[in-house]
């Protein structure tokens, strides 16, 4: 619906910033902004200590929802982790224990304080798990009640489902129940918390116009759909996929300089489009950053660094990262606050292989990666060339500030630490 204007600041900014997709009802959703009635939730299954950086496009829109005077919801999936979304995986989830679903719980929590406003007054978020009704369901009344609502045939021709089946790759019925499980939650926070809107990514919208659906059937008020896209880089990659693995929002799982550096090394073509969708940065200095060409488009990335970073661990960390990158990158030098590996002293006694050393470090994958950087000229120790690769680091190459700088490219650098 290209042609929309929407007359409420929660869809202008959700159109300005680029985080519309598909709208179920784009004229009833907007009326509802404009009278700053919406209530609408995203879910979030419970299935590591945090959320990553994939999760994130979903929580600003949530942030943007009580920034314009609605009601967000952070759903919590204590219940439907323990079947886990089939959506667009190539296999089914490993199933989590009880104990095991509650610590990645209370992980998850701490990210949306970040950005949220929670209580119990009009506008205030709420966070609301799952695990409230679906663990309290009795098989034979929600096949009577809830599952009849439900066309196999149509569950069948969805693309989340389809392409499992034409891939050969097994479904299990536990899965599939998982649609019926979402969908129900939808009407159960429509019932009990006047939830009018569900929000997700693109691959949610076949689940999230089925609960639509069913509440209608079970006689809720109007719901509605809204998703964002898929938001991958300008070469087409995914975002938040890097060849360390995920971006992870919480600070135990990623360092905040490391959170920091992910984000400078966006790519010139997404700088604009970043800056958009993952800060609250007022659209003309976003358009002025933007718009900075040739060398001085890394200040605007390192504004969307320090501003992305700032969101999800706080002003000072984020300062306290950049000034880590100046003085690594300006002037040389091996920053104490850099992501480092704890040695034993033992080991650098006896002497620790070079390769070996980037392989703990987590800067290459394997020894034979290593030796082709070597030969590349790609790896570094305290700044200067690695030319061999039978190289040894022991406790001497530890500088005055106590430690090994081991560095791959110009972006890339851990500490060894003799303890």
């Amino acid at each position: 619906m290209t042609d929309f204007s929407p007359k409420s600041e929660f869809l202008r900014v959700m159109f300005e910033r680029g985080y519309v997709h598909q709208c179920s009802d784009f004229a009833g959703l907007d009326a509802l902004a404009a009278k700053r009635e919406i209530v609408a939730y995203v879910g979030y299954d419970c299935t590591a200590r945090s959320l990553h950086i994939g999760s994130l496009v979903s929580i600003m829109m949530l942030a943007w929802l009580q920034r314009t005077g609605n009601t967000p919801i952070t759903l919590m999936g204590g219940g439907t982790t323990q079947i886990g979304d089939p959506s667009f995986k190539d296999e089914a989830r490993k199933l989590l224990s009880l104990d095991e679903i509650e610590i990645n719980k209370a992980g998850i929590r701490e990210v949306f304080a970040k950005v949220l406003r929670f209580g119990e007054a009009p506008g205030e978020a709420r966070m609301i798990d799952n695990a409230e009704w679906l663990t309290r369901l009795l098989y034979l009344p929600f096949l009577r009640d809830v599952g009849r609502h439900f066309s196999v045939n149509r569950m069948m021709t969805m693309e989340s489902v389809r392409q499992r089946f034409e891939r050969e790759q097994e479904f299990s019925f536990l899965e599939f129940n998982y649609m019926l499980l979402q969908s129900y939650d939808f009407v159960e926070l429509a019932r009990r918390h006047g939830c009018n809107l569900q929000m997700g990514g693109s691959d949610q919208w076949g689940n999230i116009v089925t609960g639509i659906d069913l509440g209608r059937r079970m006689g809720t008020h109007q719901l509605y759909a809204l998703t964002c896209p898929l938001i991958t880089t300008a070469s087409g990659a995914k975002m938040g996929k890097t060849a360390q693995g995920a971006v992870w929002l919480n600070a135990d799982m990623l360092s905040p300089y490391e959170y920091w550096q992910f984000w400078r090394n966006t790519e010139d073509a997404d700088v604009g489009r970043f800056l958009r969708l993952f800060t609250f940065l007022p659209l003309d200095e976003i358009a002025r950053l933007a718009a900075l060409g040739g060398a001085e488009i890394n200040e605007a990335k390192k504004v969307l660094a320090t501003e992305a970073t700032a969101l999800m661990h706080g002003r000072e960390a984020a300062e306290a990262a950049a000034e880590t990158a100046r003085r690594t990158f300006e002037e040389g030098r091996a920053a104490s606050d850099l992501p480092g590996i704890d040695v034993p002293a033992a080991e650098l006694a006896t002497g620790l292989g070079v390769l070996a050393a980037f392989v703990r470090a987590g800067l290459v994958a394997s020894n034979g990666e290593a030796r082709r950087q070597v030969q590349a000229g790609g790896l570094r120790v305290n700044d200067r060339v690695v030319t061999d690769p039978a190289r040894v680091l022991t406790a001497a190459d530890a500088t005055e500030a106590g430690a090994i700088k081991l560095s791959f490219g110009k972006k890339k650098h851990v500490l060894i630490r003799p303890v």
